[in-house]
Parts: structure tokens; sequence; C-alpha cells
């Protein structure tokens, strides 16, 4: 396998949504109400196609489970992990990452996410959710909810039952360009004119404490209060991992173009930057890259010709691809565990 394997985005309409996907990277979503778009996701609520080549039409999940060659050693790795952390399990690991563009043209719910052991206990045996943001676009003077204010845990249900928001949240201005670590346990929200790339763990578990009062269908939308309280940290100590990681190998031994943004136990996030030509070594299982400006080339190492790739795109390269070239002027995301 030494093709890059394209995905085929799955769009989700939310209340919150907008129509930015299809002006910003010419999707064709669904409607104007379009806050999310699961670029790469093998998970149930949003499995992405193959978009060609060997595989073209099945899921990413059959992908992951019946070809583990593609990945290398990412499922022994994942299993691991997960024992190493005592959550033992004898079910195969599911893909452990999962790539969204978010829309917010309003603000999404003040919500909190819980950690693997939590999730697994009272989700069903779904993975807990650690999130990163990278800020596509905002509005000027845009700001996100991270953090709260409260000291203990009493005054943070005090604060939560009473609705002392203006009081409990903690709100941040926010550029284009920005990054945040959101652990497990980290209140937050991302707001109105607001539009990112999150990288996160394989699950769709989300805990809204608080909705605006909202109406979605003449009912308000649900609110998990128990549990939020169960899982948010208190006292809020920042926003997460602090530790960027090392850039992505490269022939020369040099940076390049890459910039690291994180690194923690789930996933490592670099950004791209190419303006005429960058090679990089390939020595991770997989990588998941989505171009989020300009447009290239991506050439295999002893190849020749390579793919066009732009804006909008998002592919994975698989284990044993090897090294490769970016070609133009472009900009890419791209994550591996």
């Amino acid at each position: 396998m030494q093709e890059i394997i394209r995905i085929k985005p799955v769009f989700k309409q939310m209340i919150w949504g907008g129509s930015r996907m299809r002006s910003e990277f010419g999707y064709d979503i669904p409607g104007d109400d379009t806050g999310e778009c699961w670029a790469v996701s093998a998970h149930p609520n949003g499995d992405c196609e193959i978009n060609g080549g060997e595989f073209a039409g099945k899921k990413l999940s059959w992908l992951w489970e019946n070809r583990q060659d593609i990945f290398g050693d990412a499922a022994r790795t994942v299993s691991e992990r997960q024992k190493a952390a005592g959550l033992e399990t004898d079910a195969f690991p599911v893909f452990p990452l999962l790539t969204k563009i978010i829309d917010a043209k309003s603000d999404l719910s003040i919500q909190v996410h819980p950690e693997d052991s939590y999730a697994m206990e009272h989700e069903n045996g779904s993975l807990g959710k650690t999130e990163c943001w990278y800020v596509l676009d905002c509005d000027p003077g845009t700001t996100i909810i991270i953090g709260h204010n409260a000291k203990t845990h009493e005054e943070l249900k005090d604060m939560i039952e009473t609705g002392r928001w203006g009081e409990f949240l903690r709100e941040v201005p926010v550029h284009k360009g920005d990054f945040f670590q959101i652990d497990p346990g980290t209140l937050h929200a991302i707001k109105g004119g607001t539009m990112i790339l999150e990288t996160q763990q394989n699950s769709d578990i989300t805990y809204r404490v608080y909705d605006y009062g909202r109406l979605q269908n003449g009912k308000p939308r649900q609110l998990h209060i128990k549990q939020s309280i169960d899982v948010i940290k208190v006292p809020f100590e920042g926003s997460g991992a602090k530790d960027k990681g090392e850039p992505l190998a490269s022939p020369d031994g040099t940076a390049g173009g890459c910039t690291p943004l994180v690194s923690c136990k789930y996933y490592n996030v670099w950004r791209l930057d190419t303006d005429g030509k960058d090679s990089y070594i390939h020595n991770k299982p997989f990588l998941i890259c989505s171009v989020i400006g300009g447009e290239g080339r991506i050439v295999r190492t002893g190849e020749e010709s390579g793919e066009i790739i732009r804006k909008g795109d998002h592919f994975i390269l698989p284990a044993d691809f090897g090294g490769f070239t970016l070609e133009g002027k472009m900009q890419l995301i791209c994550s591996s565990i």
C-alpha cells in the first residue's frame, strides 16, 4: 500500500452551524446550518469513506479492522497504552483519532468531556475525549470559553445550579492561528464567528453544562449536569499539555516548514508550511493530513509525478509510504499517535 488514502468527509447539521465550509473549502454541504465536517473519522456516528484508489467506497473503520498493515503497529500501540492506563479490554482497539472542521456561526454549548476511565464506565465502553483546536479563522474580537473560576467542587456545583455564568466562566480572546489543547475535565465552548480544525480521540461523548436556553424542534437540548459536575476539574489549572514535541523528521535534519503544535499521550499534531519544496521522512504508523490552505503536490521519495492536493483535501499516509516532498504554496495540519 503505497498510495495516499483520500478521505470523503461526513457533514453534520447543527443548531449553531453555518455555511462557511462551502465558501471556504468548496464542500457540497447539506445546508446552511452545517456545523461539523468529520474529515477523517472511523467513528460509528460518522464513518468516512475512502475516496478513490484500491479501497474506494470502503469505510475507514473497515480499512482499520481488515488491513492493519496499512497502519503499522498502531493497534498494538493503542492496546498497550490502554492496558498501561488500567483500561483492560479484550476488544480490538478502535481507530484512535478523529479530525474535524467546526464552523460556529453561533455559540456552541458550554460543555466538558470525560476522560477514558469515566467514559468506559458510564458510556458503554467509549473512549474519553482529549482534543485540540487550531483556529482556521475568526471574526475580530472573538472569544472562546476555556476554564472556570470555581475554587472548590462545592462552589462549582453552586455556580452551575444557580446559573452564575458570568462569574463562573473564563473567557479568553482568540485569533487566527491560535492553538489550544483541551484536556478532559476542561470546561470549554467555541463561540460564534470561529472556524477551527480539531484533532481528538475517536469519541463522541460531550456533556452539556449550559445551552443558553435555546430550543431545537421546540424543545431544549439535553443537559448533562450530574455528569459535568462529576468530571469538571477543580480548580482550573490551564488549557492542557504544554509539550509541543519534535518536528517531523526531514532528510537534512532540519525542521523545514514543520511547526510542532502539541505532543500528548493520545496524539502528536504538526503544522506544515510549504512555499517551494519541503521534504520529510515518514516514520509514523500513519499520518493524517488536512490541507487548510493553498495547493500543490505531494511526491513520494523516489517518484517524480506525485499527486495534486489542495485546500479542503484530507488523506492518510500509510505506514509504508516512506519519505515525501511537498511542492507548492500550501499549509497542512498533520497528526499521528
